[in-house]
């Protein structure tokens, strides 16, 4: 079976996100999705487990805890509160209490990566965790959480003054317990969250130094780096940002080389930022298209379908292994793009960007999304082991359903509420 894509007679018909059926569609499998996650994740001693392939914890003895697992049920659950998921503000409220109880470190300051019932198993702090925190808190605030506030202050703060490097406009990676340096690396992947972050927390409440901070960011990495790479985003640098091509780093959270999944991701949250902006930085959005076709076309397996997880310099695939999020990724990527670019091909993406999906990601059966596959889209769990976490895969579901006119919680309220 080839997955080359053809055009598609699409002049006389409506998109598929105008459709009924389709956006039934996604609705359900939104709810899905939060019927998989919502019971099943919740630790009664704070957190949330990590669910196996059949929506079980994987370990309930002492499992550890990981800042961005429980964050990131945070935001996707305010979501839920904000669509009208019953259920979900008591979910926020778990996770709110565990990242300020347990990951806030009340003698150092920040917010440590891990912990269990005993107390810190990773107590580093790192720039990614602090970024889902910012994110947390600003979808709590807007889903009327009474620690929102607070959070986002304090968070804030430790950003400013632990990573945030004013002279290059992004932020630094991370620090010991009690902040000593850990290494020299400079990675884009906390920055790509942060400038995810930075936008949730000026949209939660308009303090424009959040969007500014976002702009820089989006400026060094993309603007200065991916652009003239050809639209290939550098992962990789050391403390004076200088190009680390020979990094070997973890596979899962720092592989080497590029990641096709990562200027997906940019290519949507550098249209947000575009639309929450100032509208004369056109590079934005020419950016956005850029990266998009690129990862189509350097990233995704015609043989197969989907997409590669690494490429090395010369664009060949390093693992070959295809995971959910970019999928994801390029799905809402792909729907951003479409709402402002009249050009079929993100139509045609759009729609076999699903068709892939609904064929071999989701698992109908059992729930969630499959978070591996091999090269042959065979089930595998070399790099993930069961269903890690419902963030990538609900915003693919919900992005689509609302315009596109900024982060998916200040959509959903705008909408709701008659201001669009």
């Amino acid at each position: 079976m080839t997955n080359e894509i053809f055009p598609l007679p699409l002049t006389n018909s409506s998109p598929w996100s105008a459709r009924p059926f389709h956006r039934q569609f996604l609705a359900r499998q939104a709810n899905r999705l939060f019927d998989f996650f919502q019971k099943a994740s919740i630790n009664p001693k704070g957190g949330f487990h990590e669910l196996d392939d059949e929506g079980h914890p994987i370990n309930t003895d002492n499992d550890i805890r990981q800042i961005h697992v429980t964050a990131r049920m945070v935001h996707c659950f305010a979501i839920g509160s904000l669509i009208g998921r019953p259920g979900s503000d008591e979910i926020v409220d778990h996770g709110m209490r565990d990242l300020w109880d347990k990951h806030r470190d009340a003698k150092y300051g920040g917010y440590v990566w891990g912990h269990d019932d005993k107390g810190f198993t990773d107590d580093k702090k790192q720039a990614y965790g602090h970024a889902f925190v910012l994110l947390a808190a600003s979808s709590a605030k807007l889903a009327g959480h009474p620690l929102a506030d607070q959070m986002i202050a304090d968070v804030t703060k430790v950003i400013n003054e632990r990573f945030w490097d004013e002279k290059v406009g992004a932020v630094s990676e991370e620090y010991n317990r009690d902040w000593s340096p850990i290494s020299d690396y400079r990675g884009q992947n906390s920055n790509m969250h942060m400038t995810e972050a930075l936008m949730a927390a000026y949209e939660a409440t308009g303090d424009k130094v959040y969007l500014a901070k976002a702009e820089r960011i989006a400026s060094h990495i993309i603007g200065k780096i991916a652009v003239p790479l050809g639209h290939r985003v550098a992962e990789h640098f050391n403390d004076k940002w200088e190009l680390d091509k020979d990094y070997l780093g973890s596979e899962m959270f720092r592989p080497a080389g590029t990641t096709p999944g990562h200027w997906l991701e940019w290519s949507r949250l550098l249209i947000q930022l575009w639309i929450l902006g100032d509208k004369r930085l056109s590079w934005l959005t020419d950016a956005a298209r850029g990266l998009f076709r690129n990862a189509i076309t350097l990233g995704w397996d015609k043989k197969y379908g989907g997409f590669f997880y690494n490429l090395d310099w010369d664009d060949k695939p390093l693992m070959r292994e295809k995971l959910w999020w970019p999928v994801t990724e390029a799905i809402g990527a792909a729907s951003f793009l479409c709402a402002y670019d009249r050009d079929q091909y993100y139509q045609v993406w759009y729609r076999n960007l699903w068709d892939f999906a609904a064929n071999h990601v989701i698992d109908h059966e059992r729930g969630g999304w499959r978070s591996e596959l091999r090269e042959d889209l065979t089930p595998a769990s070399r790099l993930f082991t069961g269903k890690p976490d419902i963030y990538h895969a609900l915003q693919a579901c919900l992005i689509p359903l609302y315009p596109s006119i900024g982060g998916i919680t200040a959509a959903i309220i705008k909408t709701d509420h008659g201001k669009h």
